[in-house]
This record gives structure tokens, sequence and C-alpha cells, in this order.
């Protein structure tokens, strides 16, 4: 500003001074009314926003610049009576300019007092905000669109929680994951939605840290609902700075993808058991045909022992063939077991309710655990019927429990199990959507880990010290139950005990009612076995499934136990045996002495072979060696 213009204002009163700086003003609408409201000056804002010229507006009502609405309302005489009773008026709303044009004013009126106090008009304040209302209607628009469609959300939990962890805000979303209403979760911390083994880990805090520190915290792990029920959640969680850096809270999104993770596991479980399924179906493939190769050879041996017996009169030639048939009988036993687990033995299939099956065969369960072990045995509410060799299951099962017993040295509990379940697709192996009746052996006892679980079935696969299991069990159980129509699982866990669960499929039909209940009392069975190592591995096999034991080489000395001891009830004896006294001859009199005894007599020769040298020997229950723990407990329960 030039010095001479800066002179030409210092010369200007005060008043006029004020008055030039009023009427320059054009962002702002600065004029005068007198006590009625009447307009009586007017500065350069008020015409710019307005439209009005000084000598338009002067002497006019200031209600004019009102809409019809407020005018209609009393709105203009509300707006002086509350600045002259309360010091002042402060507004916002719409107002019409001369061209009848609407904008959006800021008004303060403020009334103006004489030397006396005596009221002599108002000051009126007016600017334009418009386009800052238009901003802030944009940005409300804006956030009411964006909170309609946060609390659109059902599939997502999206909400705020304080830096602290308190839940600030809540959508639709996490009312249907999380089951609380907004009521009931806002102000709460959100440590509530986290498990107990979490919270006493101090996760929630963790995930606030890392948030705050790295700006995001991402994370799958299970979360639990208002209803105490747990599911599996994608988790995001943002922290949230103002402009100055200032952490305000975080933004929380949490999807609930407990199907996603159902069904990705079910296609884990489902390749796994393709998996297994095709390693069991080659390693049987090859076994069986092993094992069917391997009975030729054993053929060829058995019949060559066989001419050779007959060639021969000599007692020490006569031991040396024997040797042989013992050597060529494991070696059947064996394939027979391979066989088993190949699915290629015959099953003598029958129609029964395994409730029936094992209550009738629980005495033999019973007596194959030990003081030590607590045994239970839960039958099913309606087991419905399943179609199997129930030789071949109670063996199967016997199998387990010794297995089971053997896990507890030191004692603990033993469970078996029945129930009738529904499978759905690949919920058990390949097994069939349907109904089955699940048998399980369960115990208290060490245990196995994932990598043995995993082999627990292939032949010859063991843990047990050498000489103690030949790895046939388990692979037996599992051929049987799979040549059944069934599956086999494993669920073990290193110390805390193992659990195998057999699923037969349920099938039409009544089930077979000609089922003997085992004999609960301890029998003692006297086993009469001229080779050392025979006689050892049967008595081994008779304790194993709860059986009082006694021995003897010969059947002069079999004769002696049985008129000084009257507890034998069972006679198990070698047919061909040394000095003079056969089985059969030894069976007839122990007959004659005991008529009750049952008898079992144990060869690897033939019936036909045996009826030819012996004669009638149809009044004794008859196994083949080398025989199966099903044959021998079919034997002892049909033993007469």
């Amino acid at each position: 500003m030039k010095s001479e213009e800066c002179g030409k204002i210092r010369d200007l009163s005060e008043e006029q001074r004020f008055q030039l700086l009023v009427t320059g003003i054009t962002d702002y609408a600065i004029y005068m009314l007198n006590p009625e409201g009447i307009v009586s000056s007017w500065n350069a804002g008020a015409e710019r926003f307005k439209g009005y010229a000084a000598h338009e507006i002067i002497g006019q009502h200031f209600s004019l610049f009102y809409t019809e609405e407020d005018r209609r309302s009393g709105k203009p005489t509300r707006a002086l009576q509350t600045a002259r009773e309360q010091g002042k008026f402060e507004d916002e709303g719409w107002r019409v300019r001369r061209d009848g044009t609407r904008f959006w004013a800021s008004v303060v009126v403020d009334p103006i007092w004489g030397p006396s106090g005596e009221l002599i008009g108002f000051a009126k304040i007016t600017r334009d905000i418009t386009e800052r209302k238009a901003a802030e209607e944009a940005l409300r628009e804006s956030e009411d669109r964006f909170r309609l469609l946060v609390q659109s959300v059902t599939d997502y939990a999206i909400y705020m929680i304080s830096p602290t962890g308190v839940v600030t805000n809540w959508n639709a979303g996490g009312e249907r994951i999380k089951g609380y209403k907004q009521e009931e979760i806002v102000g709460s911390n959100f440590a509530v939605f986290y498990t107990e083994e979490d919270r006493a880990k101090g996760l929630p805090a963790q995930t606030l840290t890392t948030a705050a520190t790295e700006g995001r915290f991402e994370q799958e792990s299970w979360r639990v609902r208002k209803d105490g029920t747990r599911f599996w959640a994608h988790v995001v969680v943002d922290a949230i700075h103002d402009e100055a850096g200032k952490l305000l809270g975080f933004a929380k999104v949490t999807r609930d993808i407990t199907e996603r993770k159902q069904a990705l596991e079910a296609l884990e479980r489902a390749n796994s058991a393709l998996f297994q399924s095709q390693k069991m179906e080659a390693i049987g493939q090859l076994t069986g045909g092993i094992a069917h190769d391997f009975n030729n050879l054993l053929a060829i041996i058995s019949s060559s022992v066989d001419v050779l017996a007959t060639r021969t009169q000599s007692y020490a030639d006569k031991k040396v063939l024997d040797a042989v048939r013992r050597a060529v009988d494991r070696g059947a036993l064996m394939t027979q077991q391979l066989l088993s687990f190949a699915r290629q033995q015959p099953l003598m299939v029958e129609n029964y309710d395994l409730n029936a099956v094992i209550s009738s065969f629980e005495p033999v369960l019973r007596r194959a655990g030990n003081s030590a072990i607590e045994m239970k045995i839960r039958p099913a509410r309606d087991a419905g019927t399943v179609s199997l060799d129930a030789a071949r299951f109670e063996a199967a099962l016997l199998n387990l429990v010794v297995n089971a017993r053997d896990a507890m040295p030191d004692g603990g509990k033993l469970e078996v199990i029945v129930e009738s379940v529904h499978l759905g697709v690949g919920e058990v192996g390949n097994l069939a959507p349907g109904a089955y009746v699940c048998v399980s052996v369960s115990d208290t006892g060490s245990g196995m880990p994932p990598a043995v679980v995993a082999r627990a079935f292939e032949p010859f696969f063991t843990t047990k010290e050498i000489g103690k299991g030949t790895g046939l069990g388990l692979s037996q159980v599992y051929g049987f139950i799979a040549q059944s129509g069934g599956d086999v699982v494993i669920d073990s866990e290193e110390g805390k005990g193992t659990t195998v669960s057999m699923y037969l499929p349920v099938v039409e039909g009544a089930p077979d009612d000609r089922i003997v209940a085992a004999d609960e009392r301890v029998d003692t069975v006297l086993i009469v076995e001229d080779e050392p190592d025979v006689l050892d591995a049967a008595g081994q096999l008779f304790r194993s499934i709860g059986y009082e034991v006694a021995t003897a080489a010969n059947g002069v000395d079999a004769m002696a136990i049985l008129e000084r001891r009257s507890d034998i009830d069972i006679l198990f004896t070698d047919v061909v045996m040394p000095k003079g006294m056969s089985g059969i001859q030894l069976a007839r009199l122990a007959r004659e002495l005991r008529p009750d005894l049952k008898v079992i007599l144990a060869s690897g020769y033939p019936l036909p072979a045996l009826r030819a040298q012996y004669g009638r020997i149809d009044d004794f229950t008859f196994v083949v060696k080398p025989y199966l723990l099903a044959e021998l407990a079919k034997a002892l329960r049909a033993a007469s």
C-alpha cells in the first residue's frame, strides 16, 4: 500500500475505518437490523451471495431471506427473541437468494444495546457454507453407505476394537457368526472370542501387539461363540492410526471357515485313505502271490515227507521226518496268516448280532486280561445284523484284547465297545456311506507314534522285541475285516493309549441264534507234545487267552497227570508221539478214565490218513496243524 493511501486511512475516523472494513468484506454478509428486524445496513458480502443491492434491501424485513416454510413456523421471530433473551442466536439452515435459489447459511445474530441499556438493533453475520455442507453431506452419505455395507455383510464379522481390545462397534456378520447381539458385546474385551487355552497363553494381547507394531496380524485358529461352541476362523487385524500417527484402535475382520477346513481335512483323509488302500492292496497282492507259491513248495515237501514216512521203520528217521513236518507246519501257518492278510482265506459266513457274539465270548476275553487291568465290555443298544465268520471275528477281537493287555504291563483300563454308527462319504477310509457296527478296543497303555500307526497293518511289521511277536497279528485283523466288507482304524497317541476300531457293514436279515456262551470258569488244559518248541508255543498261546496250562512230553506222562489231577478240563494232544502211545490212544484212555473230559486232537496229517491208520476218531474234536487262533478258539468252543 502506498504511503499516501495509508495517510488517507489514518485521516479517517475510527467509525469510518470500521465502516470501510465491514463494507469491503465479500465472504460474509454483515448487516444491521433494527429491533423489529428491518435491514438498516448492507455490505458487499451480503450483496454477493444474497443478490440484493443495498437500495433494494435496506428497509425490508430480514425474514425475506428465510424459506417460506421457516417463515410460516415463525423462525425469524424466534431468532431475534433468542438473541435478545440469551445474548446470541446461532443457526445453520437454508436461506433464499434474490433469484429464489437456496444456499446453506451459517448465521449469527447478536443484540446491540444502547448506552442506557435499551435494545437498538441486531448485528447479523451470515456466511454461505453450501460447499462445505455439500462436502459434509457427501462424506456423511459415503459413511452411511459404508456403514450400511458393513452392517449388511453377514459372511464376515467386521468390527472395531479400541487400543486396549474393547469392542466398540458390531455388524450383522458378527452377530451371525459369533452369536452376540450388539448390546451384549460392545464394551467387552475381544478376548472373549478366544479359547480358554489361547487366553491362558496371552494370544489376544499378542495379536494386538503384532498388529500395532507391524500394522497387520493374520491367523487361522479356533474361536468361541457365545454358546461355547468352537469354529475355525480366518482373522485379520489392521491397526488404525490418525494423521499424526497416533494409534486409534484396530479393525478386525473374522470369517468362519469351518466348512472349508472340514472339506480340506476330508480331502486329506480321502487321499490318505486312497493311498493306504492302494498300498495295502499292492502289499496284499504281492503277499498273496508269494503265499500261494510258498504253499506249493510246502505241498511238495509235505508230500515227500509222507512218502518217505511209509518207506522207513527207523525211529530215528521218523524223528527227522517229524522235524521236517513241523517245519512245514510252521511254514503253512505263516502262509495262512499271509493269506488272511491278503483276504484270500475261505470264510464261513453267517448273519450275527455282534452283541451276542461278544457276550458269549466275554469269558475268554476276560481271561485274556489280568488282575491289574480293569476291563469293561459295553454292548450297543441295537447292534444290527452283520455277516461274518464268527470264529475268525472272535480271534481278531481276542488278538486286539491281547495287544491291549500287552500295552499295559503295569495295569490300566481296557474297554470293548460296540456301537451302531452311520458313516458319511469318506468318513472312514473308502467305506461306502451307510449303517455299520463299530467294535472298538481301547486301552490306556503306551500308545504308538504316528509313524508306527501308519505301518501297523503291514505284514511282519512289529515294534515288539525279537521273539515276542511275528508282526502278523494286526495284519490278519485288517485282512479279515476288509474281506468282510469293513475297515479298521487305529487312533493312538504316545503315552495316552490306543483305540482300534473295526467297522462292519449292517446287512438285512435276522441274526443266527446258534451261539453258545463260553464257560466263565477258568479251565485248565493239558497239552501233550513231544517237540519242546511246539509245546512251549502252544502253552503260550493257551495262556494268552486265559487258560491254565499243564504240559506233558508223551502219553505215559499225560496219563499220570490225569490220574492224579482232577482239575484238568481239556486234553490237547498231538497225534504222532513216541514211546508207543499215539495221541489217539491217549485220548481213548483218557476218556475211559474221565468220560467228561474235553479232547482236542492236533495233527499235520489229514483226517482221511488218520482214520486209515487209527480207525474211528470222530468222537474227538480235530484241528489241523498248524492251527490259527481262530481255529483253536472254534475247536475249544466245540470240544466234546
